[in-house]
């Protein structure tokens, strides 16, 4: 149970939800766009969410997308991350999506609802950090399309009524040799210490983490490291870990140190995976 009321909206299309978001906030009812519900659930349990208004965007047609059309796959913001494993179109999403929570939870949580989530973990944003996909967002300013980079890799980058509707990867990515691992310190389906996602395109890996810093990003300083073959892999590995973003996170799932040494044996067998193929 939440402790607070809330008005409910399930808008048919994108235009009258941004609509009522836009009438919503001149209310001053603080509106959350909802894809899944879980991250409310969670965090208003807690008191960390607040809202007077939920508009639900699980009845937009083009927020529930998921085809292959020419040379990309296009997914909607509100399939469900159970939806994507079954579907197994993008194997790196699939294998990344399913180390997410426990199978009962992921049947809630939708795609949009973990990346654009104020739960810093977000793994799934990675694969399509690394794939270079491309964004459709909806919001007061109208529509545009923009690569998730720009918005996405670290802090959210959402303008105030803007959410997402689609992402588009090339099937190119897709089909590239992949890694994907997810460690915990306690228990199968607890919060993540580290999860590590990498894919290998014109010979060069690319690299995507979740759980060392307070935001899931890649590091084009990190991938530069660890393509460095000239070096032995202990030396590229350290250039990698040199050159991380900061902070590195220390909290009750793990302190910076003992991320940091998982880190450090991931790198080793993503270069022990990607470096063959």
């Amino acid at each position: 149970m939440l402790p607070f009321d809330f008005d409910y909206y399930r808008p048919a299309t994108i235009q009258e939800a941004v609509e009522l978001f836009q009438n919503l906030e001149q209310e001053g009812k603080q509106p959350f766009i909802f894809s899944g519900g879980t991250e409310l659930i969670t965090l208003g349990r807690i008191d960390l969410a607040y809202t007077e208004a939920v508009i639900d965007i699980k009845n937009i047609a083009e927020c529930s997308v998921m085809q292959v059309s020419g040379d990309h796959l296009f997914l909607g913001s509100t399939l469900s991350l159970t939806k994507i494993e079954e579907a197994n179109l993008f194997p790196l999403l699939t294998k990344t999506a399913s180390e997410v929570a426990d199978h009962t939870a992921r049947v809630k949580i939708t795609l949009g609802g973990n990346i654009c989530a104020r739960i810093f973990y977000r793994e799934t944003v990675l694969p399509f950090l690394l794939a270079d996909s491309q964004v459709l967002l909806i919001g007061p300013n109208g529509q545009k399309i923009v690569p998730i980079n720009e918005i996405l890799n670290g802090q959210i980058a959402l303008e105030k009524g803007e959410f997402l509707v689609q992402i588009a990867t090339e099937n190119r990515f897709i089909q590239a040799p992949f890694f994907s691992v997810k460690r915990r310190q306690q228990w199968d389906t607890g919060y993540p210490l580290i999860t590590i996602a990498a894919l290998k395109i014109d010979q060069q890996i690319r690299v995507g983490i979740s759980g060392l810093c307070p935001f899931p990003f890649r590091s084009r300083e990190v991938e530069l490291a660890l393509n460095n073959r000239g070096q032995s892999a202990e030396m590229r590995v350290e250039g990698a870990l040199s050159v991380l973003p900061q902070p590195i996170l220390d909290d009750v799932e793990g302190s910076s140190e003992y991320r940091l040494f998982v880190l450090r044996n991931l790198f080793f067998d993503l270069l022990a995976a990607l470096d063959r193929v």
